[in-house]
């Protein structure tokens, strides 16, 4: 073989390499598409509405969506006009998502179930459970089995001491929640799987918190403070300062707060993606959204 046979069979190799890497890249990323997220095309730094018809079905709202730590389980709140609010779930079983359908933890126990959690530390799904709105809602869990859920019990802490809803937790096992009788955000350390003490989270205003795996932010949402004239509630970030405070809250831009009703935030266990639900029409009827979660990053104060 001359010289020159060499070069050409050693570029085609190296050619025929980088395209089988490329090939190998982009099946990894389809494969994670379609076993993370439902088979859905990850958004840019717009948002777009999530599964479509599959989750988020027109004339209903959807809100409040949760993702197993290894993001082959879903759940979320789903009200529909004239019936109880409800958790749905599906799960990944192979290479398929199961049919969505209505999980009933309390099996009866409790009139209405919201707001679900899958815990990023243990085995549990914490939710909101009520038989009477703006009365009696605490904070209850099942345990993830196998194929099912444990009973549910009513979680054990002074946080239940009051009415209170959209739990969700920190890696660490730290939880935050919105007490509804005081409009406030409150949080809950971690002991060894207890949770003996409450506090307050000391930001300016928001409900509906959700904070990030990390705990070094936390999305709210509350009433446009910018346009008193305006009536729609938004999204907005508070970040955690070197020295434990949090940051004025900040607004989300455009791309993610419209003219119309943002709310219910939430981050994937793996910090890549926002999901919020919008209301867009004059009876409130929400889908649920994602975006990817740099558009949080680009407000993060410079140090």
């Amino acid at each position: 073989m001359n010289r020159n046979n060499v070069i050409l069979l050693a570029i085609t190799l190296v050619l025929s390499a980088c395209q089988s890497k490329k090939q190998q890249v982009k099946n990894a990323d389809l494969s994670e598409v379609a076993h993370s997220y439902f088979g859905q095309k990850p958004p840019g730094l717009i948002p777009e509405v999530f599964a479509p018809g599959i989750v988020s079905v027109n004339g209903r709202n959807e809100s409040g969506i949760s993702f197993s730590p290894e993001l082959d389980e879903l759940y979320f709140t789903v009200n529909k006009e004239d019936e109880e609010l409800a958790i749905y779930f599906s799960r990944l079983n192979g290479n398929q998502w199961t049919a969505v359908k209505r999980a009933n933890f309390t099996k009866g126990r409790k009139k209405e179930e919201l707001y679900p959690f899958v815990s990023l530390n243990d085995s549990r799904i914490y939710f909101t459970a009520f038989d009477s709105i703006f009365s009696d809602e605490k904070i209850w869990y099942v345990n993830r089995l196998e194929d099912s859920w444990s009973d549910a019990v009513q979680l054990g802490s002074p946080l239940n001491d009051d009415q209170v809803f959209y739990i969700n937790q920190a890696t660490n096992g730290d939880l935050f929640y919105t007490n509804i009788s005081k409009r406030k955000m409150f949080s809950a350390q971690n002991r060894n799987g207890k949770y003996p003490e409450v506090q307050e989270v000391e930001i300016d205003f928001g409900h509906h918190g959700f904070i990030s795996p990390s705990q070094d932010y936390l999305l709210v949402y509350a009433q446009n403070k910018e346009n008193e004239d305006r009536k729609d509630f938004d999204i907005y970030v508070c970040f955690k300062e070197n020295d434990g405070t949090w940051t004025k809250p900040i607004r989300l831009g455009n791309e993610v707060n419209s003219s119309f009703n943002e709310g219910c935030p939430s981050i994937t266990p793996d910090s890549k993606y926002l999901f919020f639900t919008r209301s867009e029409d004059e009876n409130n009827v929400s889908n649920l959204y994602w975006v990817r979660t740099e558009i949080i990053e680009k407000l993060r104060p410079k140090r």
